[in-house]
């Protein structure tokens, strides 16, 4: 079971719009000094709509190649169709990938049973964890905590990445964590208010800047520092809430160029970050020291 703090990380693009596999690499290596504890790729964060299937694949062979063993590789294998899911989650297992995402079906809405079976029949499909993503932001459609309940009985689906930012619905969750599932918090601003209720940890936008802090903010949690886990949730807070001043990853990306990270811009059809929070990034950047 991952504990800790999973990025999920950019796709990094060069002047000319193309993948740079050679930033990949060094994003990845970044992650793997800085204590990282897992990397997810091809997820939200990542623009993966805005990427072809070749551009998929070859991030996948690429991913799994840099790390070497060293960091395990998660890969967002889910889309709205089953039969597609399937399709890529058995080829991203024989690729070497160590787990992967999949999506609750967005546009399709799907029933309960309809969504469990899609569950089942994705997580039937391959023998590496699977952990369900729930962002009803994007998809339109918040999984039902009785749906996760009975998912969680399955032996390969490992847990939830729970993107909705509703504590009310995280609590109940919380009463499903065992030992071969658990809960990961998608939204950085209350990372260690879920880990009060038991999460394991954070997928992460923000470890794309500062892989160190959040794996230090993430580990004093889990080693029982929680009130210096706590500060820090809170010192990083405004920087937090910035990153998603806009559709995510504009302003992720935008303030990783800022620092000299290279990793260029967005794909249609996400747009340039507005003037007005290119400043407010400035300014953290400039405040922070970063």
């Amino acid at each position: 079971m991952i504990k800790g703090s999973i990025v999920a990380l950019i796709t990094p693009f060069d002047e000319a719009g193309n993948v740079n596999y050679r930033k990949l690499r060094e994003l990845l290596n970044m992650h793997i000094e800085h204590g990282t504890d897992a990397v997810l790729i091809l997820g939200t964060t990542g623009e993966t709509p805005a990427l072809s299937e070749e551009e998929q694949d070859e991030i996948v062979r690429v991913s799994v190649e840099e790390a070497g063993g060293r960091i395990p590789i998660i890969v967002n294998s889910g889309t709205n169709n089953t039969e597609k899911s399937i399709a890529r989650s058995i080829k991203y297992q024989e690729m070497g990938a160590n787990g992967l995402l999949v999506i609750t079906p967005y546009y399709n809405k799907p029933n309960q049973s309809g969504m469990i079976e899609h569950f089942y029949k994705i997580a039937d499909s391959v023998s590496i964890p699977i952990y369900i993503y729930n962002v009803p932001s994007r998809t339109g459609i918040c999984i039902d905590v009785g749906i996760v309940a009975e998912l969680s009985k399955h032996p390969n689906i490992a847990g939830i990445k729970e993107a909705s930012g509703d504590m009310s619905y995280v609590a109940k969750l919380s009463t499903l964590i065992h030992d071969d599932f658990n809960i990961y918090s998608g939204n950085d601003d209350i990372t260690i208010a879920l880990m009060s209720m038991g999460a394991a940890g954070a997928v992460s936008v923000w470890a794309n800047l500062m892989p160190e802090k959040v794996r230090e903010m993430t580990h004093a949690y889990l080693e029982g520092r929680t009130e210096e886990a706590g500060k820090m949730q809170l010192q990083y807070l405004n920087l937090i809430n910035a990153l998603f001043c806009e559709t995510n990853p504009v302003p992720i990306k935008e303030i990783m160029n800022m620092t000299g990270m290279q990793v260029g811009s967005c794909r249609l059809p996400l747009g340039s970050i507005s003037g007005a929070n290119r400043r407010v990034l400035a300014s953290l950047v400039k405040d922070m020291n970063l």
